[in-house]
């Protein structure tokens, strides 16, 4: 099922072609991949990295696409790993309390969603493979890959502006952070990538958002995410994402509880298969504890 096909069976399900139904799909089926995602360990979701320890530095920076960890290990110069205990912040901060601690990496932990805290301090810029889950592209089309400014635009009131609704395209519910500095935007950092745009779209943003004056600003579209509204679940498991999405489909049309309950149940049901696979039959003994495994029978 690609994004079409599941946009078509939410309406038909829902019975509603409603204008702002229909352009809030995106939003049902991207909380739905939200949800199974953080649900089930899914090896079809998982990456592997190779990155370095800075000598002196006791953070590591995450991907951008990090969800969770699997694994991470240190490489010496003879290409040996050696793999890190998942702890947690506290025990790093008791076990190595002082800056001269270092010395081969031996514990990390999540010090907070960009970052982790590694343990001791490494004493030299050693190599690392990170293995890890991720939140692959969302099966919709068209969220907003890259992008750049067009044209700066004048006028406008110097400051950065959060949250911004960028207007404009084909698409829906792209938002940005704007900078400007001398009346013009310097900068546009995309924090919503939204849905449904195309590549050469002019996006703008109102002058009331951005300090109350000024005009001319535009930025454009240069690549999108999924052109083809393909993926994973799409392609293996779409019963979980299509009653995912209906439930909040449901709950956005404000529809009876017994409703709700039902795709609800229908979800859960879809969800439990594919625990039985993510879970179940793709899990094996890892070197680290904590891996969920259900039994397969």
């Amino acid at each position: 099922m690609n994004y079409d096909q599941l946009s078509q069976a939410i309406q038909d399900y829902a019975e509603s072609t409603e204008q702002v139904f229909v352009y809030n799909i995106p939003n049902f089926v991207q909380l739905a991949e939200e949800r199974i995602y953080n649900a089930v360990q899914l090896p079809a979701i998982r990456k592997n990295v190779i990155g370095s320890f800075t000598n002196g530095d006791k953070y590591m920076g995450l991907p951008t696409d990090y969800l969770a960890s699997f694994s991470l290990a240190v490489i010496d110069g003879n290409g040996n790993y050696e793999y890190l205990i998942d702890k947690d912040v506290n025990f790093i901060r008791q076990a190595y309390p002082s800056a001269s601690d270092t010395g081969v990496p031996k514990y990390y932990a999540q010090w907070d969603p960009d970052t982790y805290i590694i343990g001791p301090t490494p004493d030299s810029s050693y190599q690392a493979e990170l293995h890890y889950y991720y939140y692959p592209v969302s099966i919709v089309k068209g969220v907003i890959g890259s992008y750049s400014i067009t044209t700066a635009g004048s006028g406008y009131v110097d400051g950065t502006y959060n949250g911004i609704n960028l207007t404009g395209g084909t698409g829906l519910y792209a938002t940005a952070t704007i900078i400007v500095t001398g009346g013009a935007v310097t900068e546009v950092i995309l924090r919503n990538g939204g849905s449904l745009y195309q590549a050469g779209n002019v996006l703008s943003a109102a002058a009331s958002d951005i300090g109350g004056s000024g005009s001319g600003f535009t930025m454009t579209v240069n690549s999108i995410n999924n052109p083809t509204g393909t993926s994973w679940l799409g392609d293996n498991f779409e019963t979980v994402l299509l009653y995912g999405a209906l439930r909040e489909a449901v709950i956005f049309q404000k529809g009876e509880q017994d409703m709700v309950n039902y795709y609800e149940q229908k979800y859960q049901e879809s969800l439990a298969l594919l625990k039985v696979l993510g879970d179940g039959k793709d899990r094996r003994s890892a070197y680290r504890d904590g891996q969920v495994r259900v039994p397969v029978l």
